[in-house]
């Protein structure tokens, strides 16, 4: 028996799907999709009902904070460490400035806020700031807004923030409101 010389052995190929379709169920069972994350707001109404938007802030109630192309933080024109600025927040905001919060633990400062209810805190970036130094200063001013609530929660209801209700909840934030811009404030 002679065999033709450009014939070739056949490769059975049924196989080869079946093989290919548990490859693919076993990348896609055991690859993990990273979810995406970001900065944890709630963007405000553009200006609430009842609320005189164009109304002047006293300037003692703005804690002005920059970070400048150096990505160094300024606040009120003198450089800080980042990881002074949670306490520099929480004394801007406590400070109990013109004596009317029943609640506050500040010193009444002449150069800090009034009320927390009238803080403003005002961060602006260089445009070449980086986003790295930008979301470490949210993180920072965010701890101090969570601190001052929770020695609130102890102070007024002896407990801790996770174990309040609702409406617990909702005069914590209402004592110390979160009032942060991230615009020029003017």
């Amino acid at each position: 028996m002679r065999h033709s010389q450009n014939s070739s052995p056949q490769v059975n190929a049924g196989s080869m799907a079946d093989i290919a379709f548990l490859l693919l169920i076993f990348f896609l069972v055991a690859t993990t999709i990273s979810a995406d994350k970001g900065i944890n707001r709630k963007l405000p109404p553009e200006c609430p009902p009842g609320t005189d938007c164009s109304a002047e802030i006293n300037e003692r109630n703005i804690l002005r904070i920059e970070l400048n192309s150096k990505n160094e933080l300024m606040v009120d024109g003198e450089i800080i460490e980042l990881q002074d600025l949670r306490e520099v927040t929480k004394a801007f905001l406590d400070n109990n400035g013109n004596g009317t919060c029943t609640y506050c633990n500040g010193n009444s400062l002449e150069l800090f806020s009034d009320h927390p209810k009238e803080a403003v805190v005002s961060l602006t970036t260089s445009d070449t700031s980086n986003y790295a130094a930008f979301i470490a200063a949210q993180d920072e001013l965010s701890k101090a807004y969570y601190e001052l609530r929770e020695v609130y929660c102890y102070a007024v209801f002896g407990r801790s923030p996770k174990d309040l209700n609702p409406a617990q909840l909702k005069e914590v934030k209402e004592a110390y409101p979160f009032i942060l811009s991230e615009a020029e404030t003017k």
